[in-house]
């Protein structure tokens, strides 16, 4: 396996260090993050993305600033600001909430708010680590149950957007499985859905499986149902950036058609998260979830690589005056959802499965 590496990370207590997720992966960039306000557009822009990374990058936000709040002599009322900053940096994302409801727990228990920031926020980064770890773990056995059934042969996965290293800190909530089965030589073909508008899949997903080794062919967001019409696809596995009570998942718009398309080829639906993004406030995911409507230049334009001249530019793809529709997300109902994949096991995804490995959340 390629060496790890992750994508938030710090070498000094006056800053944090990202890559730059729109870069790539033509360019890898990384940006420094000094003040909330960084974070909070590194947020916002899409710098960093996944529901496990924007929690992180937050709560370092946070971090950040009570160290300002702290250097220039200001009072409360700043912090304040950078909470309700940040927490309005994207809607959908519960691990956002999470983490900065954790780090508002911490500080408000806290002798010394900088170093009770720096230490909370460092362990959030940590633990994500070993709870992705785990979701690769307990994913493990389905792929390689998969691989017996095969006679070891080819086992072909589709996924859709990234919820890979790139959306987390190391190992990612749907890499994990794949990367573990990788390492014990198990054989694996991945379909990666370009996952229009941002193209995530042909950009990020892309790289991580072309970092690591992994065999994988990009394919348009359309292709899917007609792979497992034609007995291509042996289980697909996606992530979440929020799930309710009953198991409703809330995902890259396009994850509903693939549920759909698998349910109909008798095809397993896997949704690999960690437990930061349960939402067990809500049960009706279709109708409390919120769904993030993003600029329409993100439809009306594609980033890439000129063949021409090896230059990064923007496209225009349709007509200039045309209206374009972004919604970042659908909901996919827990009906179409095989079992969700979680750091302490494999569960039903209904609220008796979550409770049965999560009976805190009662």
């Amino acid at each position: 396996m390629t060496e790890k590496f992750r994508t938030i990370w710090t070498t000094s207590d006056k800053y944090v260090e990202v890559i730059d997720q729109r870069k790539l992966p033509h360019e890898f960039i990384t940006v420094k993050l000094s003040t909330y306000k960084d974070a909070e557009i590194a947020i916002k822009n899409m710098t960093v993305r996944g529901a496990p990374l924007i929690g992180a990058t937050a709560a370092y936000g946070v971090y950040l600033a009570v160290r300002e709040m702290i250097e220039k002599q200001l009072d409360g009322t700043f912090l304040d600001e950078a909470f309700v900053a940040l927490r309005n940096s994207r809607p959908t994302a519960i691990n956002l909430f999470w983490a900065l409801d954790r780090m508002q727990k911490a500080l408000d228990e806290a002798d010394d708010f900088l170093m009770t920031a720096w230490n909370e926020a460092g362990k959030i980064v940590e633990e994500d680590v070993e709870t992705c770890r785990m979701i690769g773990v307990h994913g493990l056995p389905i792929i390689e149950e998969i691989s017996k059934r095969k006679n070891g042969n080819v086992i072909n996965i589709l996924t859709h957007c990234n919820a890979g290293m790139l959306g987390c800190i190391e190992w990612g909530t749907i890499t994990s499985p794949l990367y573990q089965a990788h390492e014990k030589g198990i054989k694996v073909h991945v379909w990666v859905d370009e996952t229009r508008p941002r193209n995530q899949g042909s950009n990020l997903t892309a790289y991580e499986l072309t970092r690591h080794g992994i065999d994988h062919t990009l394919v348009v967001d359309n292709t899917g149902g007609h792979l497992m019409q034609h007995n291509m696809v042996d289980m697909v596995i996606v992530g979440t950036d929020r799930t309710t009570r009953d198991g409703d998942v809330a995902n890259k718009i396009g994850t509903y058609l693939k549920a759909l398309a698998a349910k109909d080829n008798n095809i397993p639906f896997y949704v690999a998260l960690p437990s930061t993004t349960l939402d067990m406030s809500i049960r009706d995911g279709l109708r409390e979830i919120p769904i993030e409507e993003r600029d329409q230049n993100e439809v009306k334009y594609i980033h890439g690589k000129r063949q021409s001249d090896g230059k990064i530019d923007s496209v225009l793809i349709c007509p200039e005056t045309t209206k374009a529709s972004n919604y970042g997300f659908d909901v996919t109902p827990a009906r179409l959802v095989t079992a969700l994949i979680t750091e302490r096991g494999v569960c039903e995804a209904n609220e008796k499965g979550i409770l049965s490995l999560f009976p805190e959340f009662q």
